[in-house]
């Protein structure tokens, strides 16, 4: 072959390599879009909007299902701007095949982190609880859910009184509320959210989510002939206060029910901290204690109340600290004496019958005045006897004494348990045997404040420890607790103020 021959077989070559080989490429340089989904590449695109277009018009569903005007790529779809020579790009509609069932669509909205709070387990050890984030489309939903929650725990009239700072003045008792906060850090932040993270559109869903911990339905229950609110309440695993908040339409717990009445028995988990500080000035009863004196003239068994006891009255001012509606820390700052409290005094006989067999032990304590309070006075009454949280609260916080104030034995009896967890969240705590049955329990001392040991014989009224805030405690006060039979041990706790 000759040269020309050979080199017109050669142009042919070229012609069609350039027609044929390289007909992806262009001669210039050209602008597209390359698409990553989860960083691998799907192909390029000639235009960013016209793909995001696509999506929102493809997506009508999305829309009518959240009322949205518009629909966006997924949060791990990247576009990003390309220059290149290579002039094979893909349809939107391609691209749009290749994520719709892989990464969910977007739609715009708030995040809201609620963050955790440090805290303290059932041993008092420090924990914190975890973040969590809430989606909503309308920031407004939220802004009124929280406040719908805010009224669950606190009186209507007094929160409104107090955000329009029309509280009245405390004349002789009274309450004002001095601040209302939410006590997590909230961050609200607009942004793309998946259309697979739950997405509150509606504000009783949240509602329900921030005081319930769940959007699921709560159980139920069918009123019975003779219900009263405590009773299914406390049947039910609930405080008082719960089963008010979950049933809004009951004024108080002395509210009626009737047979074939449908309540609600929802356990309260808030997914905050609500905080209320309050100024309180209240009048305080103050109990008369019961003098026993013995006359050796008198057989044992007579029994003479020479002098009836007549309960005081003081003037208290306190600073209450409560977080969602129960009370975590009273500081007692004022107390005026109104009226002295006269004490009881009773003569017994002290001689023994020649054919008595009496051993000094009753079967049971007298329920009223033979019972010595545990802490000095003024007092106050925080968290009760009963359920709360789903469970049981088995004895009488009282608080407002101050940090190692004196903790007084209620009855005669010797010291069967003295320990740091003696019993589990406990803290500091003893536990007395009255040798008739029943038992106390005095929990949350102060460190170093148990001043009895196991075997001491205590007497009625006799100090045995200071009050604290060891264990499962978020403020100082006393968990006392009175039980028949040992402590979780079969015993059974009976609230504390049936003795009183």
């Amino acid at each position: 072959m000759n040269l020309r021959r050979r080199g017109f077989f050669f142009a042919i070559f070229i012609l069609s390599f350039f027609a044929f080989g390289f007909q992806r490429f262009s001669t210039t340089p050209q602008t597209v879009y390359r698409v990553y989904l989860k960083g691998k590449s799907l192909g390029i695109v000639k235009s960013k909007k016209e793909l995001e277009e696509y999506i929102d018009q493809e997506q009508k569903s999305l829309k009518r299902q959240y009322h949205v005007d518009k629909v966006y790529a997924p949060d791990d779809l990247d576009i990003v701007k390309e220059i290149t020579y290579n002039n094979k790009t893909k349809t939107p509609k391609q691209i749009y095949e290749e994520i719709k069932d892989k990464s969910p669509f977007t739609i715009r909205g708030y995040a809201i982190v609620i963050k955790g709070l440090k805290t303290q387990n059932n041993e008092g050890k420090k924990i914190k609880t975890k973040d969590q984030t809430i989606y909503v489309l309308d920031k407004d939903v939220f802004t009124n859910s929280v406040e719908t929650t805010v009224k669950s725990f606190i009186k209507e009239e007094d929160y409104e009184n107090f955000k329009n700072d029309t509280q009245k003045k405390i004349k002789n008792t009274g309450k004002l509320i001095e601040n209302i906060y939410i006590e997590n850090k909230i961050l609200i932040k607009k942004q793309n959210i998946p259309v697979t993270k739950k997405i509150y559109t509606k504000e009783e869903d949240l509602n329900k989510y921030l005081l319930f911990g769940t959007t699921k339905a709560q159980k139920k229950y069918i009123v019975k002939t003779g219900d009263t609110i405590s009773d299914v309440s406390f049947n039910n695993k609930l405080s008082n206060e719960e089963f008010l908040i979950a049933n809004p339409e009951f004024k108080d717990e002395n509210s009626l029910l009737f047979p074939g009445q449908e309540v609600t028995l929802g356990i309260l988990k808030p997914q905050f901290n609500l905080v209320e500080e309050d100024h309180v000035v209240s009048l305080q009863e103050k109990k008369y204690t019961t003098e026993v004196r013995y006359d050796n003239e008198k057989m044992i068994g007579q029994e003479e109340v020479v002098q009836q006891g007549v309960n005081g009255q003081n003037r208290v001012t306190q600073k209450i600290k409560k977080v969602n509606g129960d009370t975590t820390n009273v500081v007692i700052t004022d107390t005026e004496e109104v009226k002295p409290a006269i004490n009881e005094v009773i003569v017994r006989g002290g001689k023994k019958s020649n054919y008595s067999s009496w051993d000094g032990h009753g079967s049971a304590p007298n329920s009223t005045g033979y019972w010595y309070w545990p802490t000095i006075v003024p007092y106050y009454l925080s968290s009760g006897f009963g359920y709360r949280w789903g469970s049981l609260h088995d004895g009488q916080d009282i608080a407002g004494c101050g940090e190692g104030s004196p903790i007084y034995a209620a009855q005669a009896g010797t010291v069967v348990a003295s320990s740091n967890g003696a019993f589990i969240g406990s803290g500091e705590a003893i536990l007395i045997d009255h040798h008739n049955g029943y038992y106390t329990m005095y929990a949350h001392m102060c460190t170093g404040c148990r001043y009895v040991g196991v075997g001491a014989n205590v007497n009625r009224g006799q100090v045995i420890g200071g009050m604290g805030h060891t264990g499962n405690a978020t403020g100082t006060h006393l968990h006392f607790s009175i039980w028949r039979g040992y402590p979780y041990r079969g015993g059974v706790a009976i609230n504390p103020l049936n003795f009183y």
